[in-house]
């Protein structure tokens, strides 16, 4: 399993993922342009003390990332997703994928989907913020859910 993060503006959101994947031991790919300056120092200081950044892949835009990232479904979580979260099988190689925060997943990037996973959320709110999302997805792709 590895976690995808399409386009991020939020570097805190980033450093949070970055320590999501090392705690949990998946890749964590980011396709770029991010909404900040991507630097190693930057990344270092967001993920603290959690090593080095080996689980990091860094992929230069949308085409990139599409032409490297392996094997195993793209499964994008997204507010308009078509599957509930808890109705939603894994696949121990698949790619969970989080849009931008500002304005989520582009059209191309639903069309690319093998699947679209919504989050269940109460009648009225908004969304989760990304590391939240990547959290609850992560754990229930790998217990299996």
């Amino acid at each position: 399993m590895r976690l995808a993060l399409f386009q991020p503006a939020i570097p805190q959101n980033v450093g949070a993922c970055i320590r999501l994947s090392a705690c949990f031991g998946v890749e964590l790919h980011v396709i770029e342009p991010t909404g900040f300056r991507f630097d190693d120092r930057a990344m270092k200081r967001a993920a603290l003390d959690y090593g080095p950044l080996s689980h990091l892949v860094r992929h230069a835009d949308w085409d990139a990332f599409q032409r490297d990232r392996g094997p195993g479904r793209l499964v994008l979580f997204t507010t308009r997703g078509a599957t509930p979260l808890q109705a939603f099988a894994f696949r121990e190689d698949d790619v969970l994928l989080f849009g931008s925060e500002p304005t989520g997943a582009p059209d191309h990037v639903h069309a690319a989907a093998d699947a679209r996973v919504v989050i269940p959320l109460q009648p009225g709110a908004r969304s989760l913020n990304l590391s939240v999302s990547a959290g609850i997805a992560l754990w229930e792709g790998l217990r299996g859910g």
